[in-house]
């Protein structure tokens, strides 16, 4: 049985062409804020307390008008059928039969109404602002009409990062290398549930809106980078806090500052991340910015956090300096590359088990007892 994070990448690794595995394994650059993002978990200690009764615990955990059984939602992520045919579906599914919160990607390779039609629990959307303010505009209709409980706005990756270990399976930008072709040949497996006989996956919330050409493959991704709106900026997200009416929250702030100002937008929370480690290589992991961001913007406004999570003691480290919640993003994908849905179900249980077990390790009955003197830092 697959059971910790070295364990699904390897299985994943083994599963993938190395082209795919590498499309969800890497970083940016030298991968230095890939490494530390999970690095940096060592720097906290628990400092349990005895003698106390945590016979029962309560993790729900209520984010605006969402409620989950433990404070997890499974990150967007983009392109997830090129993993395994109808991955996103698989992922909404998983979530509702654990109890937690999905945030589905405006690039996923199935569209919102699909992923309506396949899941009954509540579902986020995270929206990429694009050139054209109409489609835009249309994608938050669709969101809404969808029946997702909140809007999440990426604004990190306007400018993509440099992901030299995908670089190296191209001989061309979205032309794969002889060898990487030859690789995917070396994986029956992999061809068989993902591209035989479906095909190529494309972006299924994009496809109103793409040209013909673009419909699906690789040229949907260079077409999708091109339609990035580079202009995006505070009065950007004005404007969108006024189309929808729902909670809202921006992803990838990573100052206390940007925290505050989002609060003062209106907005009711923010996602401290930095891409996985994807975009700026160099940049600090959230977990450093925790503290200081839950200062400044208080106690009434919601934080939550990505980057570098593989173990439920990490959630915990992070409920316990001021996140409200935490996204999971590549343990996941990976358990969704080498299992599909029952893996992916797994793999979350086991998480929640894990966060159950430390609260009480912690002496703690719920996430509300949990405080920054239970953690020091080394």
């Amino acid at each position: 049985m697959l059971t910790n994070w070295d364990e699904l990448k390897r299985k994943a690794q083994r599963t993938l062409p190395a082209f795919a595995f590498s499309y969800i394994a890497g970083g940016a650059d030298d991968e230095k804020t890939l490494a530390h993002n999970m690095a940096v978990f060592d720097r906290w200690q628990f400092a349990p307390a005895v003698l106390k009764d945590a016979s029962q615990r309560d993790l729900t955990t209520r984010l605006g008008r969402s409620c989950f059984r433990a404070p997890l939602l499974i990150a967007p992520t983009g392109y997830n059928g090129m993993l395994r045919h109808q991955a996103d579906l698989m992922l909404a599914r998983a979530a509702v039969a654990q109890g937690i919160g999905h945030i589905q990607s405006t690039v996923s390779t199935s569209s919102i109404e699909q992923v309506a039609a396949a899941s009954d629990g509540p579902r986020w959307f995270q929206l990429y602002v694009l050139k054209d303010r109409d489609v835009t505009r249309d994608l938050i209709d669709r969101a809404g009409k969808a029946g997702c409980e909140a809007l999440v706005v990426s604004v990190d990756a306007v400018h993509f990062g440099n992901r030299e270990r995908d670089k190296r399976h191209y001989r061309q930008p979205m032309k794969l290398s002889f060898k990487a072709m030859l690789d995917i040949a070396c994986h029956p497996g992999w061809l068989r549930r993902t591209l035989i006989p479906h095909g190529m996956p494309g972006f299924g919330n994009l496809t109103p809106y793409l040209p013909k050409q673009f419909q699906k493959g690789m040229g949907a991704a260079a077409y999708f980078a091109s339609q990035m709106d580079q202009t995006l900026s505070w009065q950007t997200l004005a404007w969108i806090r006024e189309l929808w009416q729902g909670p809202l929250y921006i992803k990838g702030v990573m100052t206390p500052e940007d925290a505050l100002r989002a609060k003062q937008l209106g907005t009711d929370g923010v996602v401290l991340s930095n891409h996985g480690g994807r975009q700026l290589d160099g940049s600090a992991s959230p977990m450093l910015m925790l503290a200081a961001t839950r200062q400044a913007v208080g106690n009434d406004f919601t934080l939550l956090i990505d980057s570098g999570f593989r173990r439920g003691t990490d959630v915990v480290k992070a409920l316990a300096l001021g996140a409200d919640a935490v996204l999971l993003g590549r343990p996941l994908l990976c358990a969704v590359a080498a299992g599909g849905e029952r893996l992916v179900a797994l793999t979350l249980a086991n998480m929640i088990q894990e966060v159950d077990r430390t609260l009480a390790q912690l002496g703690c009955r719920s996430i509300a007892e949990l405080h920054p003197e239970m953690v020091f830092k080394t």
